[in-house]
């Protein structure tokens, strides 16, 4: 069953991950510092968490324990996302905790990138752009450094430093089976064919609340060569890693806020030991019906990103805290979620009648595990089921202190995108007034309503959209957020500070969609990430469909590109009319129209303008894609009893890498 995935919204946070011009800091923060680390194309941060001071000791330590189960699911995702990512980290520690190893020379230095980027990425493959990265130091000294740990693998450097082992963690290759090029650990010895067969034959497309199948398992060929599952349970795949979590999680129970909460984590706890998906259904239920509780969480297998055929779920592990204050402008829109559904753009036949259960909150992140590990969203919509969704509602977040360290953190940096990437000064100046404030509206629009809106049509499989399915429906979300940016509601209802702020937002994500993004893609390789497929199907659709009216304009200055918004209400029209579309298209399950969009908008990248965007970029000096290190939630003893927790804010990124290797490594 296809899950509506989790909203990685680098809209408007890429710019201000990269450098752009940001709002000042908070009075005492100035001697905090939070960029910790940079190397490659990655820089590495480290957040607070405010509000901690305010928790009961009792939330605390329930926090404490959530925190711990989200990371005794570490190595869990590292499997996952390449069955030889274990062995090459295992590796890459040995080294780095050897004593007597010049690290002063090049070569070491080279390799220590190499660690840093695989710790990163959670493998051996660029956490966002999927490709195989490989060490700049020699083959050779590689070798050396393993003869020094101790390390005896005759297989592990052809695993490196090969380009033709797994070179892709999640291929997009249309010519050929994704399945088997791809180097997720989620299928072995099957063909995609095969895949799809299998679960063609299991699934009953009538069934009113469908199971999710193959969420939590492995597909393989068994001794007779018949296809099978095998399934991420305890006392199945992962047994080690679930058994610790399962420990943590029943700790939790002991210390919950309440009663709802401690049935969906007994309920959790009761999934993670059967594997049945009829109890990850029920937890979902469950879970979505605490509302009230200060600390929350996320734990499982949930987003099917790195999955070809998006039915697989990776592991990830969340842990928060509610900002109250910040909360009101997201309860503002969940309280009037059914206006918004009814005033949107689409068939109304794809509209739902009713609006259930639709929670929204802005939170303060504590711990980050798995999938949202370093690099994490700033935005979350759960749970992906469609019929849960509808029958039960959402919870939808968008996390404050991830997006504020990003602001605090491009304060520390000479240059911005902003300056280099803008036309006018106007447009500066848009932005920097109003453009964190509807860049943050914009994420609440897509998580807290977006993606909770519209419905499938009787008889349409959540899985309609295949390996399109994740592009399509961020774009959805997109849309639907874009739209009603710029809606007079906004102004009234209080959440939109004034009825021009939405230009900025407009601006900036044009901008961002036709040519920013792509600082984060190579020279010559297509676009296939599906949060930037997104971005650039929208803009690109619009820069072509509004290219009589001139709605966005291509200027060139100096022998530089920019793209000039000229008429907000076009293109908010625009916005409109390819929201109807692409709502449609998951409504009805129209393959065939999905792949159009995505392939003739979304993929190609103009060499040109691309190569022209990179030097540019270049230039500044920036870092594109950004990540983070967790504070430690440490007990505080005294005569023998836990007092307190409080969060230790380590700026150690490879002394927290190792640390968790060795505490919380399970398999």
């Amino acid at each position: 069953m296809k899950r509506i995935s989790i909203m990685m919204i680098i809209v408007g946070a890429a710019a201000i991950l990269a450098g752009c011009d940001a709002p000042a800091s908070k009075a005492g923060e100035e001697d905090f510092k939070y960029t910790i680390d940079s190397f490659a194309d990655l820089k590495v941060m480290r957040y607070r968490i405010p509000g901690w001071e305010n928790l009961s000791l009792q939330q605390k330590e329930y926090a404490y324990h959530l925190a711990e189960a989200a990371k005794y699911g570490r190595d869990i995702l590292w499997d996952q996302n390449c069955k030889e990512n274990l062995r090459v980290r295992h590796a890459v520690e040995a080294i780095l905790e050897t004593e007597g190893i010049d690290t002063e020379s090049q070569d070491y230095q080279d390799f220590l990138v190499y660690a840093k980027r695989l710790f990163f990425s959670n493998g051996i493959h660029h956490h966002y752009a999927e490709d195989k990265f490989f060490p700049a130091c020699p083959r050779e000294y590689f070798g050396s450094l393993l003869e020094k740990a101790g390390v005896e693998d005759d297989g592990l450097l052809e695993i490196i430093y090969n380009p033709d082992i797994y070179p892709q963690r999640r291929s997009t290759e249309t010519s050929g089976d994704i399945v088997k090029l791809s180097a997720v650990n989620f299928y072995e010895g099957v063909t995609r064919e095969e895949v799809e067969k299998y679960y063609a034959g299991i699934i009953d497309p009538k069934d009113p609340e469908p199971i999710s199948y193959g969420l939590n398992t492995k597909v393989v060929k068994d001794a007779d060569g018949k296809v099978t599952e095998l399934p991420w349970k305890v006392g199945g795949i992962y047994s080690p890693a679930l058994e610790k979590i399962c420990a943590e999680l029943a700790k939790a129970r002991e210390v919950a806020e309440n009663d709802i909460q401690k049935r969906a984590l007994g309920i959790l706890i009761d999934y993670y030991n059967t594997g049945d998906l009829r109890k990850w259904d029920e937890f979902n239920i469950e879970w979505v019906k605490d509302t009230l509780g200060t600390v929350d969480f996320i734990n499982g297998f949930i987003e099917d990103y790195n999955d070809p055929l998006g039915r697989k779920a990776s592991w990830e592990g969340y842990v928060n805290i509610k900002d109250f204050e910040a909360s009101k402008r997201t309860e503002i829109l969940s309280a009037n979620a059914q206006w918004f559904e009814d005033n949107s753009p689409v068939d109304p036949r794809f509209r739902k009648a009713v609006v259930k259960g639709i929670s929204a909150k802005v939170i303060n992140a504590v711990c980050l595990s798995g999938d949202s590990y370093p690099s994490t969203p700033i935005g979350i919509n759960l749970p992906n089921a469609d019929w849960i969704r509808k029958e039960h509602g959402s919870k939808s977040v968008t996390i404050a202190n991830i997006t504020h360290t990003y602001d605090y953190a491009a304060q520390e940096l000479p240059t911005s995108t902003l300056s280099e990437f803008a036309y006018s000064e106007q447009e500066i100046e848009r932005y920097k007034k109003w453009g964190t404030v509807a860049d943050e509206i914009h994420t609440d629009l897509h998580e807290c309503l977006g993606h909770g809106s519209g419905q499938l049509l009787p008889g349409v499989s959540t899985t309609a959209m295949g390996e399109y399915a994740s592009a399509l429906e961020e774009a959805r979300a997109d849309l639907f957020g874009l739209y009603y940016t710029a809606d007079p509601k906004m102004v009234e209802l209080g959440i939109m500070p004034d009825p021009e702020a939405y230009k900025a937002e407009y601006e900036q994500y044009i901008r961002n969609g036709l040519m920013v993004q792509f600082t984060r893609v190579e020279l010559g390789r297509p676009n296939t990430e599906a949060h930037m497929q997104n971005r650039k199907l929208i803009a690109q659709w619009c820069l072509e469909k509004g290219a009589q009216d001139k709605v966005i304009e291509k200027k060139v200055r100096d022998g530089k590109t920019y793209y000039v918004v000229n008429d907000f209400v076009k293109l908010r029209a625009l916005f409109a009319e390819l929201l109807a579309e692409v709502q449609r298209i998951k409504s009805e399950g129209d393959y065939e129209a999905g792949k159009a969009l995505i392939e003739t908008y979304a993929v190609h990248i103009d060499p040109e303008l691309h190569k022209e965007v990179l030097e540019r970029y270049k230039a500044l000096n920036l870092k594109p894609y950004g990540g983070f290190i967790n504070p430690e939630i440490v007990p505080v003893v005294k005569a023998g009893k836990v007092v307190d927790y409080e969060p230790q804010y380590t700026d150690d990124y490879l002394g927290q890498m190792l640390l968790y290797g060795k505490k919380y490594g399970t398999l």
